[in-house]
């Protein structure tokens, strides 16, 4: 819930910001303000005596092909197009076209990595995507769509796909993950701003840019998602981002002084059913577990790491969770799940109606 409060400060703050930054300095601000951010974090912890390899696993070799993804779309490709977006759509109505990006999370780990998604789920899929078209929908418009409305929709498809791409780096410390991603996206547009001729703003402007990029696009709220997507699976965290829009509008209406068009009183209701069908879907199922050895951070509380400590594995700390390579035996048994990186298994309908 913290990761969409956060998020849905994004729209309206970055739109507030646009009047005083080019859009490219202020894409590449909000990505390094989001990356150094996260490095101060594991570099304060270092300093005050925490080992992260003890409690958190680092990215290894192959994690580069995720990690270059998800710096590419999350870092780069999704703040650009937001930013040369937001100048032709109201901050309310932005804000909650920004909720595409649950739909577009859900269809892309439902279809492509096979996470379930159950018949609520499809259904408030259904209500986000007419609502997004009730608010694209513009008559004086090319197709009779708006052209800075889709092209929040495709900054949608963008950070769906770093969503995704981000599930594969979920077990892995999230202060690293996220200053690589933050500090090479926003490195690599900040050379394309000054290459294209862009003036940097003053100290006051910049800070305030990158304060929003750590708190609002990456820094605290990726860390918060990255630890989602660890305990709940894409599609459900990308659910869970279904609530952010209405946190965005409230921001909206409290900077701007514009109000919205008629249509968006027509899509925020729909919008607000389709919230709710994703964020109260409940999933449970007999299922197996392989045999498998892997390193991420966990606790010995839950129902899956009951495995002993041997010579050379971490002490257990007192809040109880660590990091080390363990084994997993394989399991069968029913109880509640996510499709968390213990429960990634795909499902298919039996004779008897059941799943497996």
């Amino acid at each position: 819930m913290a990761t969409a409060i956060l998020i849905g400060g994004s729209a309206p703050f970055t739109k507030l910001l646009l009047g005083e930054i080019g859009p490219l300095a202020l894409a590449a601000l909000v990505s390094l303000g989001s990356g150094s951010g996260a490095l101060l974090f594991s570099l304060a912890g270092t300093a005050a005596g925490t080992r992260r390899s003890q409690i958190e696993a680092p990215p290894g070799r192959n994690d580069i092909p995720w990690l270059i993804g998800v710096t590419l779309f999350g870092g780069l490709l999704a703040p650009v197009t937001l930013v040369y977006s937001l100048p032709g759509t109201p901050a309310a109505t932005a804000a909650l076209l920004l909720n595409f990006e649950a739909v577009a999370t859900t269809l892309i780990a439902a279809v492509v990595v096979g996470e379930w998604v159950g018949r609520r789920v499809w259904a408030a899929l259904g209500c986000i995507t007419a609502s997004c078209l009730i608010l694209t929908w513009n008559p004086a418009g090319g197709l009779g769509l708006s052209l800075p409305a889709l092209g929040i929709l495709l900054t949608c498809l963008f950070w769906a796909v770093d969503n995704n791409l981000g599930q594969r780096l979920s077990a892995k410390d999230p202060l690293l993950v996220i200053s690589i991603k933050g500090l090479g996206a926003g490195t690599v547009v900040l050379l394309i701003a000054l290459a294209t001729g862009e003036h940097l703003p003053g100290p006051a402007a910049a800070g305030a840019a990158m304060l929003v990029g750590f708190l609002c696009y990456g820094g605290l709220t990726s860390i918060f998602f990255l630890l989602a997507l660890r305990g709940i699976g894409a599609a459900r965290a990308g659910s869970l981002l279904a609530v952010s829009p209405f946190f965005g509008v409230l921001f909206s209406l409290l900077l701007f002084a514009e109000l919205p068009a008629g249509a968006f009183y027509v899509a925020l209701p729909v919008m607000a059913v389709g919230a709710w069908l994703m964020v109260s879907e409940e999933h449970s199922h007999p299922h197996r577990h392989p045999g498998v050895v892997h390193e991420h951070r966990h606790r010995h509380d839950d129902l899956h790491h009951n495995h002993g400590h041997e010579a050379g594995d971490p002490p257990l700390p007192a809040a109880g969770e660590h990091s080390h390579v363990h084994a997993h035996a394989e399991l069968a048994h029913e109880h509640p799940h996510q499709p968390d990186i213990h429960h990634r298994h795909l499902h298919r309908r039996q004779g008897g109606g059941g799943r497996e």
